[in-house]
């Protein structure tokens, strides 16, 4: 991913202890590590990584929170936002979303509090609805979004966008997420 961008690494510092206890499981360690180098953003203008933010625009963290909320209000009824799944509560089994794009594409972590180092990747397409399930590392899986035209129905590659970084600008209203 470095390379791809040319991003020169922030070497962000995290309490990934704190994060990762409030969920209950461990996050993926490549995540972890793009999170530190890249922290929260947007990839060629049109990928949005969500990370540890202090603004809540690109923090995972907010994001699920809010996620979980909405999917556990019982006055919405017991329909969930990401049928047939659930958002992930801590001990349980559901999703977390880590990215998103301007399309409305949604990617996620499947997490299984009883199998914490699986992180399948399930994500879906606006304009297709259904969800694929990538059995990848997340950077794997954004790598092939930023760079492979034929990762379908996800990669961007044929749009010729490029393949830059622009962090997250701490402006909410600069930003899709949420």
């Amino acid at each position: 991913m470095i390379e791809l961008t040319g991003w020169e690494p922030l070497g962000i510092s995290v309490d990934w202890a704190a994060i990762e206890g409030e969920l209950g499981v461990p996050l993926p360690a490549d995540y972890k590590e793009l999170y530190e180098i890249f922290g929260g953003g947007v990839f060629s203008d049109s990928v949005y990584f969500l990370g540890r933010d202090e603004s809540p625009a690109f923090d995972f963290l907010a994001q699920w929170r809010v996620d979980l909320s909405v999917d556990q209000d019982s006055k919405l009824g017991s329909v969930s936002a990401v049928e047939p799944y659930a958002i992930y509560a801590p001990g349980g089994k559901g999703l977390v979303e880590w990215g998103s794009t301007e399309w409305a594409d949604e990617y996620f972590w499947l997490i299984d509090a009883e199998r914490p180092s699986d992180y399948p990747i399930l994500a879906r397409s606006n304009d297709i609805g259904a969800w694929h399930r990538y059995d990848m590392y997340t950077s794997e899986f954004l790598y092939r979004v930023l760079d492979d035209a034929d990762f379908q129905p996800f990669g961007i590659a044929q749009y010729d966008l490029g393949t830059t970084f622009q962090p997250g600008s701490g402006d909410p209203s600069d930003s899709q997420p949420l």
